[in-house]
């Protein structure tokens, strides 16, 4: 059995750094030793599951606020993924929002959604001073 690995990074709130982020996803499902799926499809999935989460807290959660940072944690085990993105902003309803119909014209909306279809458990808390958005793969 594999130790598991687990990576906290906290960032500035700036959408700047998006993209690092989903690299970091993408360099862990390439790194998952039991891993027996599609691991270009886990990086792909990965990539967008923490962009997505990422811009969320920033744009949203966080609004833009230059005092305010985003963290993310990521850990790993030979049964599963876990991603936390933790906010400092008022929270809120994601089963409401995930069952939303994004409209064609909408400018966003969508990246719940996208989370609800590509991980197998996705759950927002409120955890001390900040709200955590955790997303689970299992890599059965």
């Amino acid at each position: 059995m594999s130790k598991p690995v687990k990576i906290d990074i906290a960032v500035p709130n700036q959408t700047k750094y998006l993209g690092m982020i989903g690299r970091i996803g993408e360099s862990m499902a390439y790194s998952l030793k039991s891993y027996q799926g599609n691991r270009r499809e886990l990086a792909y999935h990965l990539n967008l599951v923490l962009t997505e989460a990422l811009a969320n807290a920033i744009c949203h959660a966080n609004n833009f606020d230059p005092d305010k940072e985003v963290k993310v944690s990521i850990s790993a085990s030979e049964q599963k993924l876990i991603i936390k993105v933790f906010d400092q902003g008022l929270g809120f309803d994601i089963e409401a929002l995930a069952k939303l119909k994004a409209q064609a014209s909408d400018e966003g909306g969508r990246g719940i959604q996208i989370i609800f279809k590509l991980m197998d458990q996705v759950k927002y808390v409120q955890q001390g001073n900040d709200n955590v958005l955790e997303m689970t793969k299992y890599l059965h």
